[in-house]
């Protein structure tokens, strides 16, 4: 694997993770992912004691919203990339404590058979995640821990007080674009709870700054 890049977001535990593609008259050849280089590259230390468990795919149409999603016991951490379409990766802070307590970050991930390199975003536990999708999108993500359905909760990306202001101007565009009119949002995401809402619900307190 041919590590290219790893830069940090607005909020700097969130990463971007950039490898190189081969590319020739035939196309292209990318090795995406190897467990050394994760663990042992001097940029990646962050991944030196993640183990993931679990691989999901994801295909949306244009106009989906998809999250906010988090869950504990166990805590899952996300890597996710798009392998086609575009991708607009949504990162919120719900960590009680932190700086950045309930400000989002977006990071646009558009697709090109074309480009020289490719991207991954690495969403560690004590974040709210979703994606939003301006055209047929397909993504991949693995995660450091396995689904659990008894443990896992959403911040509606709807919410009045999710604070914007660490999001470029132009990607909380795109999503006002969207949001309003789309119906391709589950009710069950349409209606999480507020940042506040959240806040004070005692489950909360498996998202301590600090504690992670």
């Amino acid at each position: 694997m041919k590590l290219l890049e790893v830069k940090s977001l607005a909020i700097n535990v969130v990463k971007v993770i950039r490898f190189a593609r081969f590319c020739d008259h035939r196309g292209y050849f990318t090795e995406q992912f190897r467990r050394s280089d994760f663990g042992n590259h001097p940029q990646m230390d962050f991944m030196k004691e993640v183990e993931f468990v679990q691989a999901n795919e994801s295909y949306s149409q244009t106009g989906t919203i998809r999250g906010l999603h988090f869950q504990w016991n166990p805590y899952m951490g996300k890597l996710v990339r798009a392998l086609s379409g575009r991708m607009v990766d949504m990162v919120l802070d719900i960590r009680k404590g932190s700086p950045t307590f309930g400000k989002i970050v977006c990071y646009d991930m558009p697709t090109s058979t074309e480009a020289d390199y490719s991207e991954w975003i690495w969403v560690p536990p004590g974040f709210a995640h979703g994606n939003f999708f301006t055209e047929e999108t397909l993504i991949e993500y693995f995660c450091s821990g396995e689904y659990s359905p008894g443990c896992e909760a959403g911040i509606s990306p709807l919410a009045s007080d999710i604070d914007w202001s660490l999001c470029e101007p132009e990607l909380k565009k795109l999503f006002d674009d969207i949001a309003p009119s789309t119906s391709l949002i589950t009710d069950k995401d349409k209606e999480g709870f507020s940042v506040s809402g959240w806040e004070g619900d005692e489950r909360s307190d498996n998202f301590i700054y600090g504690k992670l």
